[in-house]
């Protein structure tokens, strides 16, 4: 007999990701950008709503761009500018504390209470997963 190298098989791999796919989204990832999109609308909805003529089309129209603006910059997963996950953190819930206060400026503060429990927790949750 000829003397074979003892070779053992290699343990399989994980699979790899397809080019150009991503990981299926958790709930809790679903529940953050329902927060993100709720508060945009609640500064158009704001700004629509609390202003007259002339100034709720400046409101109601430059409150959620400046909103949305923001949120590039910072906060979205392709961030144009890259910063702490402390200053992430801080222009996120200055946006949550943000449209929670324009419904307490609406009289509807039982919605801004809500709304602001629900988007710092799933924040808070969210941003928790990212960093580890």
């Amino acid at each position: 007999m000829s003397e074979l190298p003892n070779v053992r098989p290699a343990n399989p791999e994980a699979p790899q990701q397809a080019a150009g796919t991503r990981r299926a989204l958790s709930a809790i990832e679903l529940l953050a950008f329902a927060c993100q999109l709720f508060a945009f609308a609640t500064f158009a909805i704001w700004g629509f709503a609390a202003w007259d003529f002339p100034l709720n089309l400046v409101f109601g129209i430059g409150a959620p761009v400046a909103a949305i603006l923001l949120w590039a910059l910072f906060v979205s997963p392709r961030a144009v500018l890259v910063v702490h996950p402390f200053v992430r953190a801080l222009v996120e819930l200055f946006v949550y504390a943000s449209a929670t206060i324009a419904w307490w400026s609406m009289d509807q503060a039982w919605i801004g209470l809500v709304f602001g429990v629900i988007a710092v927790t799933s924040g808070v949750i969210a941003g928790r997963r990212r960093l580890s």
